[in-house]
């Protein structure tokens, strides 16, 4: 696997205007980042039942949950973490290094200090984009519609076409688009600019904007693949 940096899960307040230093105006979309907390440790090294996890990572949960809304075995996941204050509403494994795997026992809380993100670096923001629910071809995969509204065409003008032949191949090729369910699957935008972060308040301004809906959870790790700064 790949080394990864640490990443930190959060939710999507909002866009707003940001002026940098340097008297430049730019669209960001504010995160709230952590903290965080280690529910559970993944190593290749062997437990005390001889068994392995095969990869390296901290299982995180962030936004704080109800202790009504706890089963029985979320809580009997939560015991080790420290009981079910430690319970979140979003949960999420982040693959790391070992050495990473090392800096934090079960119960720790993850912040934005713990991460080696500054501004100006580049991050892959990983989200649930909005739902669109039931679209058309037109609006789905952005196609033209029919361009014929002409030589007696009628309550054909945003449909897709044709679909295939008749004769060969016989039958409609897998991954046609056509209509359905649009949205609402996870999306990754890659090599977003941070434009500033602020620790002491959990926040973080990234330029552009990032997938998904206010209030929305995701997660933040430095990008993986890097590309040159434009």
């Amino acid at each position: 696997m790949k080394e990864r940096k640490l990443g930190i899960l959060g939710k999507k307040v909002g866009m707003t205007r940001y002026f940098t230093p340097d008297g430049r105006s730019l669209g960001v979309t504010v995160l709230e980042l952590g903290p965080c907390v280690v529910l559970a440790k993944r190593s290749k090294t062997k437990n005390e039942k001889g068994r392995t996890d095969g990869y390296t990572a901290l299982q995180l949960g962030f936004d704080l949950k109800p202790e009504r809304k706890i089963n029985k075995a979320e809580a009997g996941h939560l015991e080790k973490a420290g009981g079910k204050e430690k319970a979140r509403r979003y949960v999420h494994e982040l693959r790391v290094t070992e050495e990473a795997l090392a800096k934090f026992e079960v119960g720790q809380e993850v912040t934005l200090k713990d991460l080696d993100i500054k501004t100006g670096d580049r991050i892959d923001v990983v989200a649930t984009s909005k739902g669109r629910g039931f679209q058309g071809v037109m609006h789905r995969f952005d196609f033209a519609g029919v361009n014929t509204a002409t030589h007696g065409t009628h309550e054909y003008f945003r449909h897709g076409g044709s679909i295939g032949c008749r004769k060969w191949p016989g039958r409609v090729f897998k991954g046609r688009k056509m209509p359905g369910h649009m949205g609402d699957k996870r999306v990754t935008a890659q090599n977003l600019t941070v434009a500033d972060v602020r620790p002491d308040e959990n926040l973080m301004l990234v330029s552009g904007s990032v997938p998904g809906s206010t209030n929305g959870y995701l997660f933040v790790r430095p990008a993986i693949k890097k590309h040159p700064l434009p």
